[in-house]
């Protein structure tokens, strides 16, 4: 794939020699450092504990003397300003909008913006839909339920700042949703890959029609793993018949990272607007060596009401050696995120990663349905267990020469022999959102 003559939403920030781009990040970094220090008394309380002051941040060996913040920095809101607490940096009557998290790794935290901070999480998202082949001509449709989560609304908002005309999916179910896309011939459309998949199967079973016919010409995903494990990725263009590509984002950060349209096996970081910093697993050690797997921490740069400064998102990746073809200078996490730290743990004294799994589950063609992974503790033993929804009307010999190439290909891949538990198709949950697969129980009483 060539790079076309309007390849870069934002040309001098995308092409910046590295060089440029790390004195620019310093700067951007040394501005936030005194801005929260100076507007937030939870910070300025974490930064005067670890002996730091307004203008000690010089150098990149400052940089990596400022302390972490986690979620439960951010989750001390049982102080004023109500609801924010002493993370918010502006007064109450700036803030403009209001979202939260999902929740899904604890108590949801409250996320403020400024009318400022929408624009820039629009300029963001903006960056990320141009590198991905969204233009003007466009007509793309959210299957997405508006909500207190911050999910796609920025990326709707970026839709219509880039020229695209939006379709809003908003309390529509799935089947009303694909009736509106085939009426509107929409081109494009953003979803986990979970729902995306899942469209596709309502497609095929409750409409009779194949997604591959309906025009659609690309799809951003979020929120999962999925759109950058390669079996997950093949299944979602081969049932569309069109690019897949992955967009990763928190609502705590912002829309920090995106895969291009050239698909370089992961993730561009958004240098300009970000500082992407990877911690060795087990200490705060910095991680700069390709292929060393490190705790993906991270700055926001230009966002006001309440930015996170080396935020640790305790999810895990690696620096690329690859350069991609789009002509970008922005390094690339390999392979996207691969999965979270507390999710990577010990199975019977060997590592383990629940995205192994899907890549596994997802390269069966047979395998169309959900599956889920449950460890827990049998005795002093660990076990681990892994359902999965069988092909509706599969004969006994098919069945069971399908389970024992699962397991085989498993054990292969993970070095451990999950205990394979087939289910009834269409038996385990459906997700919109984020799927909720992984199931650690081994730490739970009774």
């Amino acid at each position: 794939m060539e790079v076309e003559p309007l390849e870069y939403w934002n040309p001098i920030l995308e092409t910046l020699p590295q060089e440029q781009t790390r004195d620019l990040q310093l700067r951007k970094f040394r501005r936030l450092y005194e801005w929260v220090f100076a507007k937030s008394p939870l910070y300025r309380r974490k930064y005067a504990a670890a002996g730091l002051a307004p203008g000690d941040i010089r150098t990149w060996d400052d940089v990596a003397r400022v302390p972490l913040l986690t979620k439960d920095d951010y989750r001390c809101q049982g102080v004023a300003p109500f609801p924010y607490g002493e993370t918010l940096c502006v007064p109450l009557e700036d803030v403009t909008i209001f979202h939260q998290t999902s929740g899904t790794t604890g108590t949801p935290v409250y996320q403020p913006d400024t009318w400022a901070d929408w624009e820039w999480w629009s300029e963001c998202w903006a960056s990320i839909l141009w590198a991905q082949g969204f233009r003007p001509s466009d007509r793309v449709f959210i299957p997405f339920g508006y909500n207190i989560f911050v999910a796609y609304w920025a990326g709707h908002y970026a839709c219509e700042k880039i020229g695209c005309e939006v379709v809003p999916g908003g309390v529509l179910g799935t089947r009303e949703r694909l009736m509106k896309m085939k009426e509107l011939q929409t081109t494009a459309f953003m979803a986990t890959p979970t729902y995306v998949l899942g469209m596709a199967e309502t497609v095929r079973k409750e409409l009779g029609g194949d997604p591959r016919e309906w025009g659609v010409q690309k799809i951003l995903c979020a929120g999962e793993p999925g759109a950058l494990v390669p079996s997950t990725k093949k299944r979602m263009e081969e049932a569309w018949g069109c690019p897949v590509c992955d967009h990763v984002g928190a609502t705590e950060v912002g829309a920090w990272s995106f895969e291009c349209r050239h698909q370089p096996g992961g993730l561009h970081v958004n240098e300009a607007a970000f500082l992407v910093e990877l911690l060795e697993l087990d200490s705060d050690a910095t991680v700069t060596r390709p292929g060393v797997p490190g705790r993906i921490v991270i700055s926001s740069f230009d966002r006001q009401a309440q930015p996170c400064v080396r935020f640790d998102t305790k999810d895990v990746s690696m620096w690329s050696e690859r350069q991609c073809g789009c002509g970008r200078t922005w390094r690339i996490l390999d392979k996207g995120v691969h999965g979270r730290v507390d999710h990577i743990t010990k199975v019977k004294g060997v590592l383990f990663s629940p995205v192994t799994v899907e890549e596994v589950v997802r390269s069966f063609d047979e395998l169309q349905g959900e599956f889920e992974i449950h460890v827990e503790k049998r005795g002093d033993l660990d076990y681990i267990g892994l359902k999965i929804e069988m092909p509706p009307g599969i004969g006994a010999d098919p069945r069971k020469e399908l389970l024992t190439n699962l397991a085989s290909a498993l054990r292969w891949k993970t070095q451990l022999n999950l205990d394979i538990q087939p289910v009834e198709f269409g038996t385990l949950p459906r997700y919109q959102v984020k799927a909720k697969r992984f199931h650690d129980r081994r730490g739970e009483k009774g």
